[in-house]
């Protein structure tokens, strides 16, 4: 893919990262499952496992919350796996934590969909 149209697809991604605390691309539950692929799973920063399921209904109990997370983004490299599917991974800086974060998109019916994420403490 040439570089310019790869830079394209990077400013797409990072428009929508981090993932899950960008409100704007809505936070019900079809939302959600819209946003992910039917076998979604993530990695969090803990090293725990957690399935599409269980990622759903914590996000859900944290839109209910009024707050917004403070962050900010940095640092960001993509990185084509495979025809419409991407590697993007950046920095996440939130209050008292940072992050290397990486998250899988597919291009699917011309939709973007989550394959995978995974967060990782910086220390």
């Amino acid at each position: 893919m040439p570089v310019s149209e790869l830079d394209a697809v990077l400013a797409e991604l990072s428009a929508r990262e981090p993932i899950f605390h960008c409100r704007e691309y809505g936070t019900s539950r079809e939302a959600l499952l819209d946003m992910t692929a039917d076998d979604f799973w993530e990695i969090g920063a803990s090293g725990q496992i957690y399935s599409r399921s269980s990622v759903v209904e914590t996000l859900l109990e944290r839109y209910r919350a009024q707050e917004e997370d403070t962050f900010s983004c940095s640092e960001f490299r993509i990185r084509q796996l495979a025809d419409d599917l991407y590697q993007i991974s950046y920095l996440l800086q939130q209050p008292g934590r940072l992050t290397r974060r990486t998250t899988l998109w597919r291009k699917s019916d011309g939709k973007w969909k989550i394959v995978f994420h995974q967060g990782t403490l910086v220390s």
